[in-house]
């Protein structure tokens, strides 16, 4: 009798049994706490992403303590480790000598944890990331794992580091562990839809944080640390923020190839003035060498119409990752179970890192945030910029991170009305 050949869900379901076995073996010695089984964590950073990596990694392995947290501001460790403790109680032991925070927090809590989970301005995402490999930690970094080709360059260095240590990377680009992308994808790479010929991604949404100053007296420079998406020194603008996800998914399709050139538009037209320097609207064209386009759209416009979605088209149908589904020659629509992806990742992060063998997201992760920065900066200049271009630069949106400091002069200012410059004016501004 012949052996069944396993289809994608068995050998998905195979693969998950193998990580909960390798969950169950004894810690590596270079993750031990104190002779324990217990893997420490700890935030950098105390926003609302941060503290969900924490608790994603809390609930997917019981034996993950959060022991560290820093923030650029006192008070919002406090708030966030008084809502962590009631939610996970028997999980977070963070003791007030290690709640930390200011610009040099990272290092306290580096020192104190096993994994360090990065969720805070990306603007420091690359430098924090490098100090945290070359300390011996594993990390967890959200996106944008950068927001400038001057932190890509550090991420990268970081990550020649990570493997020749063997510490894991973990990218909080979490389609790479959702179960329905994941099958949509193999089925495009298998040629359900025949030869991919254009693609079309969106994320269209309202204004990301608060759009208002602050009431309470603060120093303009508190201002901004404080309100991380409003101004694209931080952040990186909204191309870098949020379409990173839908562009990895993009590139992840056309099978890590990278687009060789783009060119972008964009601009602020809210009605209305918003706290921040930030476009509200970018639209970039990226164009691969086998002539595929890549049309990427995001807005942060209040009151106007909402999506997110990840079009693939191709020859002989269409496939949509975010809901599992293709049409065409050969119809599919996904039917299995799913579980958190921001869940799934940590899982298979921690019990990789119990096996010896930690998970390393390095390649896409940095791949696919170079490519967002390249069309952000597009948007920027109002200039086409190529793949080889963006790569060569060392560009920053300054203050590099590393300069920044509680004293010095605020990098935008705001009138005498409260209303900041938009950062940057197409045709006239130059980076890259």
């Amino acid at each position: 009798m012949s052996t069944p050949t396993p289809n994608r869900r068995q050998v998905l379901k195979g693969s998950l049994a193998a990580s909960a076995a390798l969950a169950a073996m004894a810690i590596p010695r270079s993750v031990r706490a104190a002779g324990s089984d217990t893997i420490r964590i700890g935030m950098v950073g105390c926003g609302g992403r941060c503290s969900g990596a924490a608790r994603d990694a809390m609930d997917a392995d019981p034996g993950t303590k959060l022991v560290a947290m820093t923030d650029l501001f006192p008070d919002r460790v406090q708030a966030k480790l008084a809502s962590l403790k009631t939610q996970k109680p028997a999980q977070v032991d963070v003791t007030p000598d290690r709640c930390f925070s200011g610009l040099d927090g990272y290092k306290r809590v580096i020192e104190n944890v096993d994994v360090v989970l990065i969720a805070c301005a990306a603007k420091f995402h690359p430098m924090y990331t490098k100090a945290a490999i070359e300390a011996g930690k594993h990390v967890f970094v959200e996106k944008p794992h950068g927001i400038d080709p001057l932190g890509i360059k550090v991420l990268r260095e970081a990550i020649a580091t990570s493997r020749q240590k063997n510490l894991g990377i973990l990218s909080g680009l979490q389609s790479r562990f959702h179960e329905s992308i994941q099958e949509t994808m193999q089925r495009i790479h298998d040629g359900q839809i025949g030869e991919i010929i254009a693609m079309e991604e969106n994320f269209v949404r309202p204004p990301y944080g608060s759009t208002v100053r602050p009431p309470a007296p603060m120093r303009d420079l508190e201002i901004q640390y404080g309100n991380q998406y409003r101004f694209s020194w931080m952040c990186g603008d909204d191309v870098t923020q949020s379409l990173v996800h839908n562009v990895d998914r993009a590139t992840w399709a056309m099978k890590e190839q990278t687009p060789v050139k783009c060119h972008g538009f964009g601009g602020r037209s809210t009605t209305g003035h918003l706290l921040g320097d930030v476009f509200d609207h970018h639209s970039v064209v990226y164009q691969y060498a086998n002539g595929v386009r890549l049309y990427a759209l995001c807005r942060t416009t209040p009151g106007c119409y909402n999506e997110n979605s990840s079009i693939i088209m191709g020859s002989k149908g269409a496939a949509y990752p975010l809901t599992g589904t293709i049409t065409g020659d050969k119809p599919w629509k996904y039917s299995g179970k799913q579980e958190s992806p921001y869940v799934a990742e940590h899982r298979a992060f921690l019990a990789s890192i119990r096996a010896g063998k930690p998970i390393n997201c390095g390649d896409y992760m940095a791949q696919s945030t170079m490519v967002v920065i390249m069309g952000q900066l597009s948007c920027y200049s109002g200039q086409e910029i190529t793949w080889d271009r963006i790569n060569k630069s060392t560009y920053s949106l300054g203050p590099k991170p590393e300069d920044c400091t509680w004293e010095m002069e605020p990098p935008t200012k705001a009138d005498e009305k409260g209303e900041y410059p938009v950062c940057a004016t197409p045709g006239v501004t130059r980076n890259v």
